[in-house]
């Protein structure tokens, strides 16, 4: 079989292409290839919906994955909305899925699109959560999935996915958003930690979240500052917390799962390189490929990145996941903010 150089070219650096409601970037070579990342991006305020498509470009055009990126769609519109209404077709993606990267926030999804999701947990794929994936799902009492619920009282499945797997619930705020930034330092007995390698200057705009996970290894601190810039004064009444770590989740089947949480991942945080650094190391631990983690991994943005500003229903509005396919197409696809 013949293929043209141009046919050629894109073998060599990878393609992408969207579904009627989610995206595939396929990289071809590296690393990473064979390996499958899922991203599930729908919240109401962190901008999962901007931040996952980059990171699922870094891993697909620098280091080979294939990256399916799942998000809120509007059954009517088929454009991508933030946190309402639940519904994130494609899930069944998961069925091959190496790993799933959650970015979730009070989900309650259909049942066909939540099994799935738990299926996925059964065989005890391995998670990487960020920001509002400690509360990923708010299901009623008697629904199919409603173990987990953030505030679940089931007697096996106590508060639910974000308690039992990435090791923490909602507790809390921990630094007032877009008056408190904040910056992460590792701790000392961990800084030979595979995620930890190349990580430096890590400041992130949002404000923090309670940590203090239930078990696990502790790799980050957070300490909220009094102000928007990277020298800001660290906050005199608000010393530093948990804000990444690691575990391992057994489920109900006795299979096992690594664990990667971190409590944020705006967009805006991604700007910052050791922020964006750890957060690609992270998925590569957690996929079990700690030794492909060098100091210098590439972790540059692919195509045109300019994030928004997050906040609650302030996504910009009319895009459907066809305007990121290609690895070129800006992210967002417009900055068009829109009050709901």
């Amino acid at each position: 079989m013949k293929f043209s150089a141009l046919t050629v070219l894109a073998l060599a650096v990878g393609v992408s292409f969207a579904r009627a409601d989610h995206l595939v970037f396929e990289g071809t070579e590296g690393i990473g290839a064979g390996k499958h990342v899922v991203f599930l991006a729908g919240d109401h305020e962190y901008r999962s919906e901007e931040s996952l498509p980059a990171l699922a470009r870094i891993l697909a055009k620098h280091h080979g994955f294939k990256c399916t990126v799942l998000f809120n769609i509007d059954p009517e519109s088929g454009e991508i909305v933030a946190g309402t209404p639940s519904n994130m077709p494609g899930t069944e993606a998961l069925g091959d899925a190496d790993l799933a990267v959650v970015f979730l926030r009070f989900q309650n999804l259909p049942s066909q699109q939540m099994k799935p999701f738990e299926d996925y947990l059964q065989r005890g794929g391995p998670v990487v959560g960020m920001r509002t994936a400690t509360h990923a799902f708010k299901i009623p009492a008697g629904g199919d999935f409603a173990k987990y619920s953030f505030d679940s009282r089931a007697d096996d499945y106590e508060l639910g996915f974000g308690h039992q797997v990435l090791g923490q619930t909602w507790v809390g705020h921990y630094g007032k958003n877009h008056r408190q930034s904040t910056r992460i330092e590792r701790v000392e007995a961990m800084r030979e930690h595979p995620i930890l390698r190349g990580v430096s200057d890590v400041w992130v705009q949002a404000g923090g979240y309670v940590g203090k996970p239930t078990d696990g290894q502790v790799l980050t601190m957070a300490q909220p500052l009094d102000g928007m810039t990277p020298d800001s004064p660290a906050s005199t009444t608000q010393p530093p917390m948990p804000s990444e770590w690691t575990r391992t989740y057994a489920s109900s089947s006795g299979k096992h799962g690594r664990v990667f949480t971190s409590l944020y991942g705006t967009p805006e945080d991604l700007t910052n390189d050791g922020y964006r650094r750890l957060m690609i190391n992270g998925i590569f631990w957690a996929i079990g490929m700690e030794d492909a983690i060098t100091p210098d991994l590439n972790i540059s943005f692919v195509g045109p990145f300019r994030p928004n500003t997050f906040g609650n229903q302030r996504h910009a509005r009319g895009i459907k996941p066809e305007a990121y396919a290609g690895f070129e197409s800006p992210i967002p696809a417009h900055n068009r903010i829109e009050k709901p």
